[in-house]
């Protein structure tokens, strides 16, 4: 059975190395489970404005309450994590999220209502370009050799 999933995969995580010995010894070893994603980008000249990255870091977040805890779920620096929210909200009319400094708990990150509803919207997306195109998408599965 075919299954096409928008997935959410980390872009920015770091892939090992493959060895090419021994993927050309064994084909078969080097492939995994067929998927078909898209990766949707909002660009304003050379800057990704909105990306899967950028979506991904949102969520982790939102799941970890601060960018440090963000940034290591995603295998990601600090610096990073930063760079690519202030990025982000620079290009939003209204900011994706909230730094808090200091403090007893020692601040955190939160999703502005903005950056709840960019993440929803995002996903929704996704998911109906992917309703939108099953029919196709199987075609041009069906046509890869496996």
């Amino acid at each position: 059975m075919l299954r096409v999933v928008a997935d959410r995969p980390n872009p920015y995580r770091r892939m090992p190395a493959r060895s090419r010995t021994s993927a050309a010894a064994d084909p078969s070893s080097a492939r995994g489970k067929l998927q078909m994603r898209f990766r949707m980008r909002i660009t304003d000249g050379g800057t990704i404005a909105v990306g899967p990255g950028k979506i991904a870091l949102l969520e982790a977040v939102e799941h970890n309450g601060s960018i440090t805890a963000a940034a290591k779920s995603l295998d990601m620096s600090y610096r990073r994590a930063w760079l690519l929210l202030d990025e982000l909200n620079r290009s939003l009319r209204q900011p994706a999220v909230e730094s808090a400094k200091g403090g007893p708990r020692g601040g955190g990150c939160e999703l502005t209502e903005m950056g709840r509803e960019l993440v929803t919207l995002y996903r929704r997306i996704e998911q109906q370009a992917t309703d939108a195109c099953r029919d196709d998408i199987r075609k041009l599965m069906s046509m890869l050799a496996r």
